[in-house]
């Protein structure tokens, strides 16, 4: 491939104002590098992607859109969520250039990892995922559950690349196919295997976080792996099924033995028999009640059709030419 591809880095962006002024020139180092190398073309720019943070996260995002071209950035007009947030800037950059790259602006992603991936793609690959060499930098609670959770959703017949997140390089023609996607619970380390295309993948070492605290929680993170599985297999119900029907033999075995223990007169009356089986049965019962009602409740939300994101603001070039005003930040809440 001969012609320097333009590139959109997209970058979620919550309550970041801590750590952006130190990432944003690193980005655009990088930028400027693949650019000076002619890997990319020199339209190519950096995509901030405000996910309606509460501090000055947007009016630093304004200022570098003034500041320097390559700079650009949308606002969310409410905190819709991480993955929200990506895809708004997915589809927002899809029409402008040739390849995007999705990466957090939390300077824990290598960002050098962006060199093989633009090559991987020249040499024609559509998709690109920056996958974790290794989880050194986790605590080995984080490593534990984090790689359990990849083997569990591949079990459930979700396609998932196992350790990588959202560091990834989509080239412009799989996100329109991708755009036909409408699901309104969006899980996209599980969506964009979807689509198809020729993939590959980058290894990198992940770092630690440059500054600030991180905003995935073990409750979000929790959130985010349920919200996955139950957007993309409905193993969890077959397997309720399976686990009702086996329950089911089991105590049809048992009310046959209970029968022929009462005609031999060998039954003995107790009720801690009864009471754990009730206890079991009912526990499953609401178990499984839960799961069902998760998928129908996304039913619900699917039907709806509510729109996944809803742009408020956006930045305006930092060219002379541009008559347009900028939104103040300082009135932004």
């Amino acid at each position: 491939m001969n012609k320097q591809p333009t590139l959109f880095l997209i970058i979620p962006c919550y309550n970041e104002e801590e750590v952006l002024p130190l990432t944003a020139p690193m980005f655009l180092s990088k930028l400027e590098q693949l650019i000076s190398e002619h890997k990319i073309h020199e339209n190519s720019k950096i995509l901030f992607v405000n996910d309606g943070s509460k501090d000055k996260t947007w009016k630093i995002i304004c200022d570098l859109a003034r500041q320097n071209p390559h700079y650009t950035g949308i606002s969310q007009s409410r905190n819709r969520g991480h993955q929200s947030t990506v895809l708004a800037g997915l589809m927002e950059a899809k029409e402008q250039c040739d390849i995007t790259i999705s990466i957090d602006c939390d300077g824990q992603d290598d960002i050098n990892a962006m060199d093989q991936m633009v090559d991987a793609y020249r040499n024609g690959a559509e998709i690109v995922y920056g996958v974790r060499s290794k989880r050194e930098t986790d605590t080995a609670f984080k490593r534990l559950t984090a790689e359990g959770f990849y083997r569990f959703m591949n079990w459930l017949g979700a396609e998932v690349v196992f350790n990588h997140a959202d560091y990834r390089l989509i080239s412009s023609r799989v996100l329109k196919e991708f755009a036909n996607f409408k699901e309104v619970n969006i899980f996209l380390r599980g969506m964009v295997p979807l689509v198809g295309f020729h993939s590959t993948s980058v290894y990198y070492e992940r770092n630690e976080r440059i500054a600030g605290s991180s905003h995935y929680p073990l409750r979000k993170m929790l959130a985010l792996a349920f919200d996955g599985i139950t957007s993309l297999s409905v193993k969890p119900i077959r397997l309720i099924t399976g686990f009702g029907l086996l329950v089911s033999l089991l105590s049809f075995i048992a009310v046959i033995w209970a029968v022929i223990s009462a005609l031999l007169g060998y039954t003995v009356t107790g009720w801690a028999s009864t009471v754990c089986i009730l206890c079991f049965l009912g526990g499953i019962q609401l178990v499984s009640l839960g799961i069902i009602g998760e998928y129908i409740g996304k039913i619900y939300m699917e039907t709806k059709a509510r729109p996944r994101y809803i742009i408020s603001e956006r930045t305006t070039p930092s060219s002379p030419e541009s008559t347009n005003v900028l939104p103040d930040p300082d009135k932004i809440v």
